[in-house]
């Protein structure tokens, strides 16, 4: 007979509130240097640094590309680690100062010629996405060591969302400021502080992370279920169904936030005719995340993972679906797609939670737990939305001849069917996908 996931002893536990807020403080930790390089990078290379933007972008592709082929390895060997502080905390301890450094390093042009410059740019920004994947990947492997409680975990990734949030907010909005008021006029001197400022942080809060956050679920050192090389341990992973389903339904995610991220701006200038309106938009996307983190335990609780998010997603795309009609009133616009936006953020909400439930998926159906390398595959996932997301808006674009000079009518056209369609079309997607999302899981026999 099958017998439920453990309600008790010591994993079961339940979490001290120090725990839970140093866990959503991990991903302030990781997002405020993160997102400080996805916001600002680009530009400090061309701008500040006076690199040629042609070579930068084949630099950021090919980085993303690595990245992606790096996560499972992470993953893998997350999984195979064992020390007397558990599995995924000495990662944060050994790799929270490289980390730190190098997000340093690639704020930093040394004095070299042009060659010199792009081999420093190439070789700190690579390093950097590496050393990320070292210490983010742990981080959301973390969570179903913690505790096996879904309640807890809710918790735990509605905090975690918080944290995002927050970091975004913070990386956004106040880098340039403090650029202008560091550097006193001086871009480079600017970024090179505001960096530092930004690695301390992060440093600190990730070797918190590794003081407050323990492991209590634990599982035996020996292999089993066919899983006894990493080529079987991958091969399990594809036959688990929650992580497909987990993995679809996040890449999704990414896709429409990696398009709506690229195209805004585009949106409020040309089409909206709001420019304004961008310094709203924007932040909205990440700000309605807050009220998310708040709105999900709840809700999740009483609804459940699929009917929960089916109802939100459903709601959200008639109200994008809405938006068309009010461009013209702007108040009314951004209402509507504000509370759009917080709908989803539920959705973004149970990613985290769901991504602890895929490894006790695995664990009833395969007889191993394989945090690091299932919580990998949902790293993976969210890389590989962004990028599709990103890539639909710059083909879109440069398909309808967009010219920032002389924006055509076909150019407005083709930026008003990019900000709408994709989302559209994920929403419909995502809702029809986590149907397929299995219910609570269980211990397979023996």
């Amino acid at each position: 007979m099958s017998n439920p996931v453990p309600t008790g002893g010591p994993s079961a536990a339940p979490l001290p509130l120090r725990a839970k807020l140093s866990y959503g403080a991990g991903d302030f930790a990781f997002g405020l240097s993160w997102n400080m390089v996805g916001a600002f990078l680009l530009y400090f290379y061309t701008d500040v640094a006076m690199l040629p933007v042609g070579v930068i972008g084949t630099l950021f592709l090919l980085s993303r590309l690595l990245d992606a082929g790096f996560d499972p390895v992470v993953g893998i060997l997350v999984d195979r680690t064992r020390s007397r502080w558990g599995r995924a905390r000495p990662w944060f301890l050994f790799g929270a100062l490289p980390f730190g450094l190098l997000v340093v390093a690639t704020f930093w042009m040394p004095p070299l010629g042009l060659s010199g410059k792009l081999v420093w740019a190439c070789v700190s920004f690579v390093l950097l996405g590496l050393l990320f994947s070292v210490v983010n990947i742990p981080y959301s492997a973390l969570m179903p060591m913690m505790t096996v409680l879904r309640d807890e975990r809710v918790q735990l990734g509605s905090l975690r969302s918080a944290g995002t949030a927050l970091s975004v907010i913070a990386a956004t909005a106040a880098t340039m400021p403090l650029v202008g008021w560091l550097g006193g006029g001086d871009q480079a001197k600017g970024f090179l502080l505001v960096a530092i400022l930004a690695a301390v942080i992060s440093v600190a809060l990730i070797w918190n992370l590794f003081a407050q956050c323990r492991e209590q679920v634990h599982e035996e050192i020996t292999s089993t279920g066919g899983e006894r090389t990493s080529l079987g341990a991958v091969a399990n992973m594809l036959r688990n169904r929650a992580w497909l389903v987990v993995f679809l339904f996040t890449t999704l995610n990414f896709i429409r936030f990696g398009a709506v991220l690229s195209v805004t701006a585009y949106f409020a200038i040309n089409v909206l005719k709001q420019p304004w309106m961008i310094s709203i938009l924007l932040p909205a996307i990440s700000g309605t995340l807050l009220l998310g983190a708040v709105i999900a335990p709840p809700y999740l609780k009483r609804l459940g993972m699929r009917n929960g998010n089916r109802l939100a997603l459903a709601a959200a795309l008639l109200l994008y679906a809405l938006l068309p009609l009010v461009e013209a009133q702007p108040a009314l616009f951004l209402a509507v797609y504000i509370l759009a936006s917080i709908l989803i953020s539920v959705t973004m909400t149970a990613i985290f939670a769901m991504a602890a439930e895929v490894v006790d998926h695995h664990e009833a159906q395969f007889g191993v737990r394989h945090e690091g390398l299932l919580s990998a595959g949902i790293s993976l996932a969210t890389k590989i939305g962004m990028a599709i997301g990103g890539a639909v808006v710059a083909y879109g674009l440069a398909g309808a001849g967009y010219d920032a000079a002389a924006v055509s009518d076909g150019a407005r056209r083709m930026v008003h069917w990019l900000y709408y369609a994709p989302a559209l079309l994920v929403l419909l997607a995502q809702i029809l996908c986590i149907g397929f999302y299995p219910g609570s899981p269980v211990r397979r026999e023996g």
